[in-house]
């Protein structure tokens, strides 16, 4: 499958977005340039939003059982 066309639940955004601030988190701080600001602002408002939703309760098996009985279905994007 195309990695570019591909589609992400709010619960895979949530995951990587947690991961990526615990390993800023354990790098440690260096001087940013302005897009990396820019960039540290995005995902701070969106970590922030999606935090509240309940994506943030879900698990890797409760979105594959998901995805697995929606199938049947045989939805479009």
């Amino acid at each position: 499958k195309d990695a570019n066309a591909a589609l992400l639940s709010n619960f895979e955004v949530y995951q990587l977005l947690t991961d990526l601030k615990q390993q800023r988190k354990v790098s440690g701080k260096t001087k940013q340039s302005s897009g990396q600001q820019n960039l540290n602002t995005i995902m701070y408002e969106t970590l922030k939003y999606i935090s509240k939703t309940p994506c943030r309760y879900q698990s890797p098996e409760t979105v594959r059982e998901f995805l697995t009985a929606m199938k049947d279905h045989k939805l479009t994007k």
